[in-house]
């Protein structure tokens, strides 16, 4: 019998874990992927959003402003990359500039610092390549960008390393409460918890509605996006963003923290809550808008596209809150944007909630860092000579695109919570991220896996988990060579 089962492993998920970490408790988190990160938390604009666009007064713009003021602590704790770039929304008519007035006053409402309104001399020195029809901007210098795959990974880590287990591969089916506790039935069996924290993304609904008289709708919203190629990474320098409309803030043009330049998204409501595919309709989409406020986008540079789903509840409002009708029942749904901007202030909020009511004691040994996957590119030539002179795996390097060395894929396999697939090394290390999307490199990680990880053979390495696997059958001379297969 667990104190606390978290149901989801993407950064709201990992963000309770790592909050109720802090006390004696025995927690879980079931996660039906085979890592962390693997749902919504994955595909996103990595934006860490000023707080201006929530309506004032909701817990959506509560949790966006502290979230954001949490983040450099938190990044600094957990060695994530964060970088306060700032961001501009761009009106294009002057017909229309009452919009950033409204969303200059909205931020203020919200409690966003220093925000202000910059004329277009003013904007085309700040960014040179933006549309000629500019006119003014919304100038918010405490948005940021960030990588969140780091992010969750990092606190998914932290949480482990202070006791939070984490049990991947095993899909929720049913709740049903027991008298004074729950039963969680599994792929993997029924797992038992005083309390059942629910921050399963796009079903949190489906769970939520097996428990409680009151139910609540979530619509998966699609959202998809160009990737382009470091050479296109200083296009801008800050986010850019459109004047947003009811469904969004539109489609933005941001360097990434890795160097690269993201494009997106579209905002499309769907139906299938894995619907993660990109169509072409949508990627023109993005095409047309973004030139509406950056001019001559370089999307010839795309090295990849992608989509992914937003948990969109109905009355668009974050769910934090234990059930009026199932006791011990917390929800954390309807976490779509800015939620991995607040994330780290829907953990704290969440963690509270559930200490408040069952008083675990405070631990004495919390960990509250983490140090993430050495990045020999950091350091100079003299200690990288050093690191490779003690461990040569630093030396060979396996991904030419980022520049990803052995040495980093085994600590990122290694590691609290590694890596079990070539997804899983690629949010670890980037290796497979670059230019050639793992073209070349996929083979050679594939053999590090079944070399390192003890469940894992050349045959069986994945993608990212399930029947993602890359090698499908056996080629003639292999074959023959198979023990059960020869005849001498």
């Amino acid at each position: 019998m667990y104190d606390v089962v978290i149901i989801g492993a993407g950064v709201s998920g990992s963000a309770v874990a790592r909050e109720l970490s802090r006390y004696n408790a025995s927690i879980c988190v079931l996660e039906k992927e085979e890592d962390v990160c693997c749902g919504t938390s994955k595909a996103n604009s990595a934006i860490v959003h000023a707080g201006y666009d929530c309506v004032p007064g909701t817990l959506m713009a509560k949790l966006n402003v502290e979230g954001n003021a949490m983040m450099g602590d938190l990044a600094r704790d957990l060695d994530i990359p964060f970088n306060r770039c700032g961001s501009l929304v761009v009106c294009t008519d002057e017909k229309e500039r009452g919009g950033l007035d409204l969303l200059l006053e909205k931020g203020r409402k919200n409690g966003v610092p220093d925000l202000r309104i910059v004329e277009r001399d003013e904007l085309v020195q700040m960014e040179p390549n933006i549309s000629d029809e500019a006119v003014a901007a919304l100038y918010a210098p405490t948005a940021g960008i960030i990588c969140p795959f780091t992010l969750n990974i990092a606190m998914a880590e932290n949480a482990n390393v202070n006791g939070v287990e984490f049990r991947f591969n095993t899909e929720v089916s049913t709740i049903r409460k027991v008298d004074d506790h729950f039963e969680i039935r599994t792929n993997n069996g029924v797992v038992e918890t005083k309390a059942v924290v629910n921050a399963a993304g796009v079903y949190a609904d489906v769970f939520h509605n097996m428990v409680s008289a009151t139910k609540i709708h979530i619509t998966p919203r699609k959202g998809e996006y160009y990737l382009l190629d470091k050479s296109a990474g200083h296009y801008v320098n800050h986010t850019i963003f459109m004047l947003p409309t009811k469904m969004g803030k539109g489609v933005l043009v941001s360097p990434t923290i890795h160097g690269n330049l993201i494009v997106g998204p579209t905002a499309t409501d769907v139906e299938n809550r894995e619907g993660n595919n990109t169509t072409r309709a949508g990627l023109d989409e993005v095409a047309a808008k973004c030139s509406l406020t950056v001019k001559n986008v370089p999307l010839r540079e795309t090295i990849t596209s992608f989509a992914g789903l937003r948990a969109h509840e109905d009355h668009h409002e974050f769910i934090i809150r234990e059930l009026e009708d199932c006791e011990g029942f917390f929800d954390v749904a309807g976490i779509e944007s800015p939620g991995l901007t607040s994330c780290p202030a829907i953990g704290k909020m969440a963690a509270d909630l559930v200490e408040a009511k069952y008083h675990f004691e405070k631990k004495d040994n919390f960990i509250a860092t983490r140090r993430g996957v050495l990045n020999p590119a950091k350091l100079s030539l003299e200690e990288r000579n050093e690191l490779i002179k003690k461990n040569p795996a630093y030396g060979n390097i396996i991904c030419r695109c980022e520049t990803i060395s052995e040495g980093e894929i085994l600590d990122a396999i290694h590691r609290p919570l590694g890596a079990k697939s070539l997804d899983g090394v690629k949010r670890r290390t980037r290796a497979g991220m670059g230019r050639c999307q793992a073209g070349f490199c996929s083979p050679r990680v594939m053999d590090i896996l079944a070399r390192e990880v003890p469940e894992v053979s050349m045959r069986t390495v994945t993608k990212s988990g399930g029947e993602s696997r890359l090698i499908t059958g056996l080629d003639k001379d292999e074959y023959d060579t198979m023990p059960e297969n020869r005849h001498d």
